[in-house]
């Protein structure tokens, strides 16, 4: 059983958040996304030549992620390098930012992503790609939406939206994690991967739930760069 969420929030509340764009200026397009103790930055480069050549589409664009997590963003320190994890989270990003971006309206060029968390308390990846479709649209990508990603899951027996490191490892009834990324204007998943198991009808639940948060994410992105863009237009 799983009746109180450890940080006492209810279960369909994502923990307090930040977005801001504009934070890296050698970079075409930047942004931070916190929400509760995860924070995530992303960078962004190009239009630019591929390298290596053999890469490029003559009829796109590509992206090409580089996930990494800060040797301080966990209490344990985490090991320095590219390792396993960090090429299935930066492939993950790719696939998604793939559907974002209009790579066909750049043809013959790279987009170079660079994603770092600084801070990690579960959710990384959803940061991670958050942050990163920020990035995004702050360097003036042509897009077709933000992505707004949020895990949500199953505690228990309670269906939980944005869950905490604690929430992951809870053992009693077992933990369930599906970290979710939307289109939110073209109502289309970019991202679904599940850790743990579940039963059909909570997964779905789980997705709506992820929807509710991802809207309210959305919302926090589009206001972030309201103001970048407003801030500029008045300097």
């Amino acid at each position: 059983m799983y009746e109180e969420r450890f940080d006492k929030r209810k279960f369909d509340e994502l923990r307090p958040m930040e977005a801001e764009t504009g934070i890296i200026p050698n970079a075409n397009g930047s942004a931070r996304f916190k929400i509760g103790n995860t924070e995530a930055y992303a960078a962004v480069y190009g239009p630019q030549e591929v390298k290596p050549k053999h890469l490029e589409k003559v009829d796109r664009a590509i992206i090409m992620c580089r996930y990494d997590m800060m040797p301080f963003s966990v209490p344990d320190r985490a090991k320095p390098g590219f390792d396993r994890r960090d090429m299935e989270i930066s492939e993950v990003i790719t696939n998604s930012l793939n559907r974002a971006v209009i790579l066909e309206e750049m043809p013959r060029s790279m987009i170079d992503v660079r994603v770092y968390v600084s801070q990690a308390d579960a959710g990384t990846r959803c940061a991670s790609l958050t942050a990163a479709a920020m990035a995004c649209a702050d360097a003036g990508l042509p897009m077709r939406d933000l992505v707004a990603a949020v895990a949500a899951g199953k505690i228990g027996d309670s269906i939980c939206l944005d869950l905490t490191k604690e929430e992951e490892d809870f053992h009693e009834g077992g933990a369930t994690d599906v970290p979710i990324g939307f289109l939110p204007s073209k109502n289309e998943i970019v991202l679904l991967q599940l850790d743990g198991k579940v039963s059909r009808e909570d997964l779905k639940k789980i997705i709506e739930i992820g929807k509710i948060g991802a809207a309210k994410i959305y919302e926090l992105q589009k206001a972030a760069l309201k103001r970048r863009f407003s801030n500029e237009s008045q300097s």
